[in-house]
């Protein structure tokens, strides 16, 4: 038994930077296990796998530690993968997830704009050990929803943090999303969840689903460009629109393959 497996590049227009994504087509869904070991075989923030139906694709995300509710990067390359290599012709790709509704994706020119559910934070008082865990920099707010949410002032400050990352891997939320307005940008941003198994994400969609109503509300506009500066760095056009966001982003193919069992 063998199933096809691609990587690819999201966020970015340049192999090697942005966000890299594993991407499994399957006709029917493996064991729930299959999917996990695999997911730790590839080592990748995500891997994503999606089936046909009869409306578009059911889709889902695993990290090398667990199943996620919502991957903004893994999806974004599952549409470049079936627009580019696996030859889908609508304009529209709609992705049915347990947890985040259907998710609906089109290309844009050389963009893959999504559309996702808007997770605005809620302001919080600081947990204990969080903005220790992140260096000597006082953040200026703390919010939380999925994520704990850290407002800093400038984008060096971004640059400066050196997360203190088995200190954060006993937070109680997924990840940390740090943020600031961007020197050429109208925000930057890191996301750090080494309790997923991911000590830096490079590029983070999920996150902008918290990250583009913050900044909008901040910034009094809906329409706002952002850079996640991970060694990697991505590069994000965003709109809210509603109790939406919406993300545009580049993708790149680097690996086709296929996953062989049973040897």
């Amino acid at each position: 038994m063998t199933i096809p497996i691609y990587q690819a590049d999201a966020f970015t227009a340049q192999l090697f930077g942005g966000n890299p994504a594993a991407i499994c087509p399957l006709t029917d869904w493996l064991p729930d296990a299959t999917m996990q070991k695999i997911a730790i075989e590839n080592n990748l923030a995500e891997t994503a796998f999606f089936v046909k139906t009869e409306t578009g694709y059911k889709l889902r995300w695993f990290t090398p530690e667990y199943e996620i509710d919502l991957c903004g990067h893994a999806t974004l390359a599952s549409a470049h993968i079936l627009f580019t290599e696996l030859g889908f012709t609508g304009d529209e790709i709609h992705f049915e997830t347990a947890k985040a509704g259907t998710l609906h994706i089109k290309r844009d020119g050389d963009k893959y704009t999504m559309d996702f559910p808007s997770r605005p934070p809620i302001p919080i008082e600081p947990p204990n050990g969080l903005a220790e865990a992140l260096g000597d920099k006082q953040p200026l707010a703390f919010y939380r929803s999925r994520d704990y949410f850290l407002v800093y002032e400038t984008e060096q400050d971004i640059k400066d943090i050196t997360p203190d990352f088995f200190a954060l891997s006993k937070m109680d939320t997924v990840g940390v999303i740090v943020t600031a307005p961007g020197d050429n940008s109208d925000f930057v941003s890191r996301f750090f969840a080494p309790g997923a198994g991911i000590a830096e994400d490079p590029v983070t969609g999920s996150a902008h689903c918290n990250l583009i109503p913050y900044w909008a509300k901040k910034l009094g506009k809906n329409q706002l460009h952002a850079y996640q500066i991970s060694a990697r760095r991505g590069e994000l056009w965003c709109e809210l629109k509603g109790d939406r966001v919406l993300m545009s982003g580049k993708a790149v193919t680097y690996l086709k393959g296929e996953i062989s069992f049973g040897h």
